[in-house]
């Protein structure tokens, strides 16, 4: 039985994983770094210390990882305040289960931009809890940041539900022992491996109902 349900944030409550890669990879562009291909998929899930960890290791940033981490949330939260990606259905797929079940948000963006992205969507009275990964060991894939939102709720993991959008988040709460409902993000798709461990997936957030929850 379900008693509570865990939203990702970035992919499935809003269109914005395109943003962080343009925002990344402009100050990459700007501060000389060395992007590549594959840069985009590494840091999803990542932590806000572990991919600007990755900006200054890896993409070759001269700033330190704090300096990098500070200016992408700068500019996005730059970019939220000029228009909010919402994504179609999220105010009433949020309402819908607040209705049943108590909510709890577990992301991998800075804990500033989850509460600016609740604040100015007035989502934020939905939700009991919310966590950062940056405020725990390790982002996703590993399961740190769902076993939080899980205890911060005071629900056993495995009688929650996990909304996701992404491969390092598919893995990550599946690893914390939660149903894995998800919503293929169209811009970065999980692998078809990943896919596979999902309980269900949703084709929008349309489909996001309690009967497809509880399964």
């Amino acid at each position: 039985m379900i008693e509570a349900v865990v939203f990702d944030l970035d992919g499935v409550l809003i269109d914005s994983e395109q943003v962080w890669d343009e925002a990344r990879r402009t100050l990459a562009a700007e501060r000389g770094g060395r992007w590549h291909e594959g840069a985009s998929r590494d840091m999803m899930g990542m932590s806000s210390p572990e991919w600007s960890g990755y900006m200054h290791d890896v993409i070759g940033l001269a700033e330190s990882p704090e300096e990098i981490s500070a200016e992408v949330v700068r500019r996005l939260e730059q970019i939220y305040r000029e228009r909010l990606p919402l994504l179609p259905g999220a105010t009433e797929a949020v309402e819908r289960l607040a209705a049943r079940w108590p909510l709890g948000v577990a992301s991998s963006s800075n804990r500033e931009l989850i509460d600016l992205v609740l604040d100015l969507s007035g989502l934020g009275r939905h939700f009991r809890a919310t966590v950062s990964s940056e405020e725990v060991e390790s982002g996703k894939p590993a399961p740190d940041v769902y076993v939080e939102a899980a205890r911060r709720l005071e629900v056993a993991r495995a009688r929650c539900a996990a909304i996701e959008d992404s491969e390092n988040g598919i893995l990550s709460a599946k690893a914390a022992d939660m149903r894995v409902l998800v919503m293929p993000n169209t811009h970065f798709p999980p692998a078809e491996e990943a896919l596979a461990q999902a309980d269900d997936v949703l084709n929008s957030l349309e489909e996001l109902t309690p009967e497809r929850v509880e399964g």
